[in-house]
């Protein structure tokens, strides 16, 4: 036995590790690796620039946040759960796609050509200062988001681009022609398109957020950064609808990669159901009820993070364009270590040991990070000596550390949580599949974040502001990540039995196909003898 046959074994196993796709496959792979690119590519940059805007708005600050989620983007989701379900019922799929795609690219145009240029004008300045010497202080937040409320629809409109193009419309067409035997090889790649495109949009804001430098002072340069930003939005959304089209007319025409035949024979087996019977439906069903504890879960613990660290953000850097390009250097420092986790860590962990270790990693590594943060913050000032060591003010440490717990939660968030999530609807039927994920994503995410959001509110209200709640924020979550870790757990266990009875059913179809075809071939002989 030669040395080269001792070898190839070998490469082919490293081969397998780092690239656990097939070279006929990539027809399939590229086209849905560079869909979730460009949708990426746009929840960056849209991502960032909500939180700028409306961080460093006049009057407002991270205080807006938890207000804008309950009493904005909560209703708005909700609203626009009930037109999908409506437009499902009554349009294909691809123009389903289509006209929800075509509806945000021309909102976001909208903001930069008429909505922010005449800001000044649409914003009720003065009703809002008379506002905020009447209500108590801890309702600053709801205050600056009426004051500047087309930042607070740019807002909502950026974040419902999180939840449907990425969660509901990707995912949804994802899972919608991906086997169980592909998800395992193909969700771990798509993920690196998407943090491939953050690795881009990173450098791309930093760019465009310094551009202030190169202009006149009586600029606005804020509002120049914002424009070629929005410019790159409407032109990758252009792009994903027109990928969207190039992988229906060549790729799912190929019987090798999609099988339309299944999913007829579902929508035959399965009618579909009113928004009351969904509902229904979904609550009746401990797997999709686990699935969104863990949806709500994330979204809770999240969202107390962030709202806390962007508070601290904000004192460092109030100026927009600043403010911007620090968040675009988290982007890019998010992606980096996210790449490194799919490569490394996301698809090799789930098909080694399974989905549920996969799923529980997440939470685990929130639990960590997040104990560290919040005691950071809350006994940051017995540290002195490690300012000292660092050469850096109790703000810029309380960042940095908050930085690193964000970039490590999102990292496992996007390599390990996101595929999971995803896979977990695939052994559903059509039903279940795009009206549970409806149901969950985008009002399940949602009411996750709008969840801390009321408990920061309520807080805030009490207290006055979001340094005198941190100590029970931080109780809070870990309460919250616990819940967590127990729905994982029992989802994990269903998930295995669901997926081994959808195989046996499989099986057993196969079985009987093959069983038929010898009779089949009998009778094709028998009349070719009759003809001839």
């Amino acid at each position: 036995m030669t040395h080269s046959t001792l070898a190839q074994p070998a490469f082919g196993k490293w081969r397998s590790f780092f690239w656990p796709v097939h070279v006929f496959e990539l027809k399939k792979l590229l086209p849905m690796f560079f869909l979730f690119f460009f949708i990426n590519f746009n929840y960056t940059i849209l991502r960032d620039t909500k939180d700028t805007l409306i961080v460093t708005a006049p009057g407002s600050g991270a205080e807006a946040i938890p207000f804008l989620k309950v009493w904005g983007v909560l209703p708005f989701a909700v609203l626009f759960m009930i037109i999908y379900a409506k437009l499902a019922n009554v349009l294909s799929k691809p123009r389903l796609f289509y006209t929800l795609i075509t509806t945000f690219i021309s909102f976001f145009a909208l903001f930069a050509l008429v909505l922010y240029p005449l800001r000044e004008s649409l914003h009720p300045n003065a009703l809002a200062d008379q506002l905020q010497t009447l209500l108590p202080v801890g309702f600053k937040g709801f205050i600056a988001i009426f004051r500047n409320w087309t930042f607070a629809l740019f807002y909502i409109m950026s974040e419902l681009w999180g939840s449907v193009a990425i969660s509901l419309l990707f995912w949804g067409f994802a899972n919608d022609i991906t086997r169980v035997s592909e998800s395992k090889r193909f969700y771990a790649m798509f993920g690196l398109g998407a943090n491939v495109a953050m690795l881009c949009s990173g450098p791309t804001i930093i760019y465009l957020s310094n551009i202030r430098s190169k202009l006149p002072a009586h600029i606005d340069a804020w509002g120049v950064s914002l424009n070629y930003m929005i410019t790159l939005v409407i032109f990758a959304g252009i792009m994903v609808m027109g990928i969207y089209w190039w992988i229906n007319r060549y790729i799912l025409t190929d019987t090798r990669f999609y099988d339309t035949s299944e999913i007829k024979k579902a929508k035959k087996e399965k009618p579909k159901l009113s928004l009351k019977e969904s509902f229904i439906y979904l609550a009746k069903s401990k797997y999709i009820g686990c699935l969104a504890i863990l949806v709500i879960c994330y979204g809770v613990a999240i969202n107390i993070v962030e709202v806390t660290w962007k508070s601290q953000v904000k004192l460092q850097y109030p100026d927009p364009n600043a403010y911007s390009a620090f968040m675009g250097a988290f982007s890019t420092f998010t992606s980096v270590a996210t790449i490194l986790m799919m490569l490394f860590v996301g698809g090799n962990v789930i098909r080694r040991f399974g989905w549920k270790v996969g799923a529980l990693i997440t939470p685990i590594v929130l639990l960590l990070t997040g104990a560290g943060f919040f005691a950071f913050v809350i006994f940051g000032k017995h540290f002195s000596g490690i300012e000292t060591l660092l050469g850096m003010t109790p703000l810029m440490i309380a960042i940095v550390f908050g930085t690193i717990q964000n970039i490590m939660s999102k990292s496992a968030k996007y390599s390990l949580f996101d595929p999971t999530k995803e896979m977990a609807y695939i052994p559903l039927d059509q039903e279940a599949k795009w009206k549970g994920k409806a149901a969950i994503d985008v009002v399940g995410a949602r009411l996750g974040k709008a969840g801390g959001s009321i408990i920061q509110q309520v807080l805030m209200v009490a207290f006055g502001s979001l340094a005198a709640i941190t100590p029970y924020l931080g109780v809070i979550l870990m309460a919250i990540i616990f819940s967590w870790i127990a729905a994982g757990r029992s989802l994990g266990k269903q998930f295995l039995s669901l997926q081994d009875k959808k195989e046996q059913e499989g099986a057993k179809e196969a079985a009987a196909v093959q069983a038929e075809a010898p009779v089949v071939l009998v009778k094709e002989r028998a009349t070719q003898e009759v003809t001839t």
